[in-house]
Formats: structure tokens, C-alpha cells, sequence
């Protein structure tokens, strides 16, 4: 693949273009060379991406990126309403298509784009970025490992505090807007990892700050039934808030017949992509400090309790990339299956119809 970069073409250049797409690919120069940025009004030769050493071509429309036949790969990182048009326009002229989180505002519209791509045996990819997070990893190796013994609880925050809306279509009742969709993408995705499609969902929102016309904050009760794999009922609790006061953030609690895990503070990757200080290739990108390691209790024989600090893995966005390469370029398997974005956007229109109904609602198989 060193010999033959995919020649790519990164439309929007805001929080995701800047902090995420754009630093990751240009970590990896062998796999990918950024031709095409769609950036509007852009005053100067590459534009926004020029921070990181590199010159695209510049364009203002997203037409314009699509319809160049260079082109071989899209990253869409455009607000929430327009993934959809964007990566269907994408498809539709022969690209594969990464689009950020959320991928689309509907499960029917996550279908249609599937059914498109494997139509035109392109590659769609949904940037599930945090099935690389340090703790995640950490999380998914206890569990896998049963060091916990059969489990019976898992609880997974993803806390803000914030008094004002970072852009204004976070806030408003448009398509794929409020924080279901912004950071109840990850922490759903993480549960289906770790456990599977439920077979109920039960959630709560509500809208304190009134800082726009969505949710911000929820909690999303994700049932799993027992079966040959699991010997007790399990409950998945996803939370969100934006106004907690703490630091470091709770941010995981796992319970198992043999012990638990608890854990604070958050992955550290997108604060050093903000940053930009280290590069997502330095040996010490994604590497958590101690102070925020998780702490790990497990049952003895003789009912004592004995608890130790478990060091995060290391945390590496750039895995997500590397797969989107090996995809393209030798068929290998996707590590995010868009079929497992799609589910993700079905739970949050059932957790809303939860919403809605008061009440609990069964999960289709």
C-alpha cells in the first residue's frame, strides 16, 4: 500500500475535519494523500490544512471534491443533516465513503446508503472512533478475559459541563441534532461491542440548560436477557450530562460475580489532536497517565478484597484509518461494519420513542 496512497478528498474542516480526520491521515502519508478539502471562502493556497504541512487543492463545493476523478475516497465530516445527501452523492459517483458520527439521522436511511454501496461493491465506513479509546480497550480485555466472572451490571458516562452550545446546530431540531446523537453515538456503540444487540431499551431525557430545542443530557437502560452466554440479566446504563461538576469524570463502572472494575477520567487522544502537540505517530500519543488509570477489585477465596491499578492500553485512532486502508486496497475486513452504525441509529430512534411513549421498548432481532 506504501507505493499507492488512496487519494482522498476531507469534506468539512471544522471540529472533525480539524481535530480528527485531518491529523489522522496525515499521520499515515504512506496510506493516504489528502488531495481535496472542501473548505468555503478558504483565502489561501490549501487552506485550513495547511497547519499540519500539507497542500490540498481547495475547493468550495462539495460537488466539486465528488466529481474529481482523482478522487478515490470521501470523509464526510459535515453537520449531522447533510451525511446523509453527501455520502449517497459520494456513492452514487463511485467513491468510498468514510462519515463521521452519527452516520445518518434515520435507520432507513442507513440502509439505503448500505444497500448503494454493496450495489457498486464500494466501502462504507462509519468513523466509530471510540473502539479505540485507552479505557475502552481496557474494558473490552477484562471482559473477554472474565475477570470479572459473569457479569451483571455495566455503566459507561460520557460527561460535559457546558453553559453555551459549542455551533448552533448542536442545538436545534434539525436532523441528527442533540446529545443522543452526539455522545450517545459512542457509549451505544460501545455496548454493542461489548455485549450484542439488547433486547430492550428503556431511556430518559431531558433538556435543563435550554440551550437549544434537543436533549442535554439522557440515560439509556439497555436490557440483555439471560442466554447461553450469560448466566445472569445484564443492564447496560449510558449517561450523559452537561452540567457535572467533576474531574476527573466517572466514566466506567463494570460489575461481575468476581469483582469490579471502576473507572475515572477520559481517553486523552482528542485533547492531544486539539493540541496538535503530539503527533498521533509520537510513542507517547494515546498513552493514559496513571493518576486516571482504572482501579480493578476482585473477590478472594476467603472473602477479602484485593485492589490494584489496571494501566489503560494504549489508545490509536489511527487502527480506524489503517482498517479503511487495508479495506480498500486489499479487501480486508472492516473493523466498524456499517451494519453496526446502522443498529447504533436504530436504539437512538427507539430511545426516543421510549422517550415519547414512557415506556420500554422491545428491540427488533
Amino acid at each position: 500500500m506504501s507505493s499507492n496512497p488512496i487519494k482522498t478528498a476531507v469534506i468539512g474542516v471544522g471540529l472533525a475535519g480539524m481535530v480528527f480526520h485531518l491529523p489522522l491521515l496525515v499521520a499515515l502519508p504512506d496510506l493516504f494523500d489528502v488531495c481535496v478539502v472542501v473548505e468555503r471562502n478558504s483565502q489561501q493556497e490549501g487552506g485550513k490544512a495547511r497547519k499540519f504541512g500539507i497542500n490540498p487543492k481547495v475547493v468550495e463545493t462539495v460537488e466539486q471534491a465528488i466529481l474529481d476523478p482523482e478522487i478515490e475516497l470521501v470523509i464526510i465530516g459535515t453537520p449531522n443533516a447533510t451525511h446523509y445527501p453527501f455520502a449517497k452523492a459520494a456513492l452514487a459517483a463511485g467513491k468510498h465513503v468514510l462519515v463521521d458520527k452519527p452516520i445518518v439521522p434515520t435507520y432507513e436511511e442507513a440502509l439505503t446508503l448500505l444497500d448503494l454501496a454493496r450495489s457498486k461493491n464500494l466501502i462504507l465506513y462509519a468513523f466509530q472512533n471510540r473502539r479505540w479509546d485507552s479505557d475502552f480497550l481496557v474494558v473490552k480485555k477484562l471482559i473477554q478475559d472474565r475477570t470479572l466472572g459473569d457479569l451483571t451490571e455495566f455503566e459507561s458516562h460520557f460527561d460535559r459541563y457546558r453553559t453555551s452550545l459549542r455551533v448552533h446546530w448542536h442545538g436545534s431540531n434539525t436532523p441528527g441534532s442533540g446529545l443522543l446523537y452526539d455522545l450517545g453515538t459512542h457509549l451505544i456503540d460501545q455496548a454493542l461491542v461489548l455485549f450484542g444487540k439488547p433486547q430492550k431499551i428503556t431511556a430518559f431525557t431531558q433538556n435543563i440548560l435550554e440551550l437549544g430545542d434537543v436533549e442535554d443530557n439522557f440515560t439509556i437502560l439497555l436490557h440483555y436477557l439471560p442466554d447461553e452466554t450469560k448466566i445472569y440479566p445484564i443492564t447496560a446504563i449510558l449517561r450523559s450530562h452537561f452540567l457535572s461538576v467533576r474531574t476527573p469524570q466517572f466514566r466506567y463502572s463494570v460489575k461481575g460475580s468476581k469483582g469490579t472494575f471502576t473507572k475515572e477520567g477520559v481517553d486523552i487522544q482528542e485533547d492531544q489532536l486539539k493540541a496538535y502537540d503530539i503527533p498521533p505517530f509520537d510513542p507517547n500519543f494515546g498513552i493514559e497517565p496513571a493518576d486516571i488509570h482504572g482501579v480493578l477489585e476482585i473477590l478472594q477465596e476467603d472473602g477479602s478484597i484485593t485492589k490494584s491499578r489496571i494501566p489503560s492500553e494504549r489508545g490509536s485512532y489511527v487502527s480506524l484509518y489503517r482498517n479503511v486502508a487495508a479495506a480498500i486496497r486489499e479487501g480486508a475486513p472492516l473493523d466498524v461494519k456499517w451494519e453496526e452504525a446502522s443498529t447504533v441509529i436504530q436504539l437512538i430512534e427507539l430511545a426516543k420513542q421510549s422517550v415519547l411513549e414512557e415506556k420500554t421498548m422491545d428491540v427488533p432481532v
